[in-house]
């Protein structure tokens, strides 16, 4: 995916193989306007056996309801797996066509679409595409007139090309637990969620502490560090077990004890060879959207953060001192499918999430893309039903589950919710993250296909993998699973399937417990609990005998191993 990309067709000769895009052009530039097609064929992760690839097709000629686009490898690529589009190979061709939801491709629009597939030797790329048997010309996606370089010298995926860091904290424990040793070398987020948490202490590693560390592991080639950044005024206003250290009004706190020294050890040269990539304030602007003013989901403290400002200066703030820095790409947290999915919620949220990063002194240009999911559970793919499917002449989008959402899952959500936001404003090259930790929903529980269409509820819950009891439960969910592991460039606007949140952390403690660390006591975390109006008022879904926030969780950690998907 290109961070700052032009259409401009210019007389360049072929491509050499290899080098991760494919270009075939007119002589004359002129002759653009002729063109009936173009293809964007773009390698964004080659490994030794294997590549992922991204396709973006155009449409200039007549509207289509339906399509396929066709090509051919010279050498031993095998398509394996595919998203946006149902792909087929016959020998060395190739043919791609569209899913149920994107037939629709009017003159001069575009419809993009990505695989997984293996190779040996030489993966030469194809020198020649067709939509719907018409010759196209593809565009150039590598540089040489097709892409324009960040200014800022940011690379376009971050993920890409690099190994990610492994907290070594995260890592002794997971390996302590029984089977842990299965996972205690994936890459985990580092969470900086209260003012404390920079310098560290005796028991637990500081952000330099932690940087050295990335150095260390690093070696000769890329490394990407993963920091949450995640100790706003008034935190997490819907929600008591993440609240922070700081009230509501303690803007200028935030900004010199907690951002500023951030920014200082971030900026220090020794670290600029590392790729930092902050996740900037989960559960923050969305509370601003759904939680505040007439809705029934409404807290006052939610009301409070809305008219005082703070969570859109404390993340405008975060934004400009932090992207000022060369080697440090923001992700702003957007929620997940099921919480900004609804018609009311999607815009609303995009254009409130543009008047934060430019807000403050910062600009889009200190955003690099946007997390979903960031510790929740939201399932990534659900297979055995879409938003467009009907029971017995009833909408999915009208079962209790879907409850008239625009998206069943996390990808749909995060490819949408990418094009929203370039539509307000944000830079067409942003990408996406989406946190996978905790959302594989595996196990015996696991539905093989869709439910029994005696009504769209049994339909939707006989089918759906996410098991829990409502998809405004966020707390310790039982039957949860470790979900993907962290990859690079997954599917098409993805950078890359994170684990942000380290299985094993709780999410908040199932009964009071004294601490010195700002966190009070959700009843949503208490297995006894029956609800309010976020989670339909069902029961909360909760582990029981859960610590507080942040601290671990065996329990949680050897049933999310347990039910993982891809299994351990």
């Amino acid at each position: 995916m290109s961070r700052a990309r032009t259409a401009l067709l210019g007389a360049l000769a072929l491509i050499a193989a290899g080098s991760g895009a494919a270009a075939a052009v007119p002589a004359d530039v002129d002759a653009v306007d002729a063109v009936p097609c173009t293809v964007d064929y773009k390698v964004q992760n080659q490994w030794d056996t294997g590549f992922t690839a991204a396709v973006t097709v155009t449409n200039n000629g007549a509207a289509k309801s339906s399509w396929a686009v066709k090509w051919s490898y010279a050498g031993n690529q095998k398509v394996t797996s595919g998203w946006n589009a149902k792909i087929s190979q016959s020998g060395t061709a190739v043919t791609a066509a569209n899913e149920s939801y994107n037939g629709t491709l009017g003159s001069g629009s575009s419809t993009s679409f990505g695989f997984n597939a293996s190779y040996s030797g030489t993966n030469a790329l194809p020198t020649a595409f067709t939509l719907d048997g018409v010759t196209c010309n593809v565009d150039d996606g590598s540089g040489g007139g097709g892409t324009d370089p960040d200014p800022s010298g940011k690379v376009d995926n971050p993920y890409a090309g690099a190994k990610v860091y492994v907290n070594p904290e995260w890592s002794a424990k997971a390996a302590a637990e029984t089977g842990g040793s299965r996972i205690s070398n994936q890459p985990t987020g580092v969470w900086l969620d209260r003012i404390a948490a920079i310098n560290g202490s005796s028991t637990s590693m500081g952000l330099r502490a932690h940087l050295d560390a990335a150095l260390a592991q690093k070696g000769s080639g890329e490394e990407v560090v993963q920091l949450v950044v995640y100790d706003l005024p008034g935190r997490d206003c819907a929600a008591l077990a993440s609240n922070g250290e700081l009230g509501p009004t303690e803007i200028d706190k935030y900004k010199t004890q907690f951002i500023d020294p951030i920014a200082a050890i971030l900026s220090d040269s020794k670290y600029a060879a590392l790729r930092i990539v902050t996740t900037i304030e989960i559960d923050s602007l969305p509370n601003l959207v759904t939680n505040t003013g007439s809705r029934a989901t409404a807290t006052p403290a939610c009301d409070t953060m809305l008219a005082n400002g703070n969570y859109v200066k404390g993340v405008g703030y975060a934004l400009a001192k932090l992207g000022a820095i060369p080697n440090v790409y923001n992700y702003i947290d957007a929620g997940h499918h099921g919480w900004l999915g609804w018609d009311d919620n999607f815009g609303p949220s995009a254009t409130l999430f543009k008047q934060a990063a430019t807000s403050e002194g910062a600009t889009v240009g200190d955003v690099h893309g946007f997390i979903t999911n960031t510790a929740n559970y939201s399932a990534l793919k659900e297979n055995n039903f879409t938003i467009n499917d009907s029971v017995n002449g009833t909408s999915v989008r009208q079962s209790k589950w879907v409850d008239w959402n625009r998206y069943v899952d996390e990808l749909s959500y995060a490819q949408a919710f990418r094009n929203q936001l370039v539509s307000v404003g944000f830079n067409s090259g942003i990408g996406m993250l989406i946190d996978t930790s905790r959302n594989g929903w595996g196990g015996t529980a696991r539905p093989t296909g869709p439910g029994a269409t005696t009504s769209v509820d049994t339909y939707v819950d006989g089918g759906r993998y996410d098991r829990r009891i409502h998809m405004g439960n966020w707390c310790n969910q039982s039957g949860a699973g470790l979900g993907e592991r962290p990859q690079s460039a997954p599917a098409t606007g993805i950078d890359a399937y994170v684990w942000m949140k380290p299985p094993g952390e709780s999410d908040g403690s199932s009964s009071a417990i004294a601490n010195d660390e700002g966190k009070g006591f959700d009843r949503m975390c208490d297995p006894t609990y029956t609800g309010n109006a976020r989670n339909g008022n069902s029961l909360s879904g909760a582990l029981p005998n859960a610590p507080l926030s942040g601290h671990w969780f065996s329990a949680q950690f050897q049933e999310l191993m347990k039910n993982a998907y891809p299994a351990l």
